[in-house]
């Protein structure tokens, strides 16, 4: 299940959600866990993936 980091504008902290790629489409706004706000913007961050294969 892909993580999708967040950090809220009103109170600044950052948080992780995890959700199936149906439940991000399907969410129109985030709240933030600490301050309840719905004004929490979406992080794009990298990510890598680790196989047994080397190359």
């Amino acid at each position: 299940m892909p993580a999708y980091e967040y950090a809220c504008k009103d109170c600044g902290k950052e948080f992780t959600i995890y959700l199936s790629i149906r439940e991000f489409e399907a969410l129109p706004r985030v709240t933030c866990p600490h301050c309840g706000s719905d004004r929490a913007e979406r992080k794009y961050t990298g990510f890598f993936a680790k196989t047994s294969k080397k190359s």
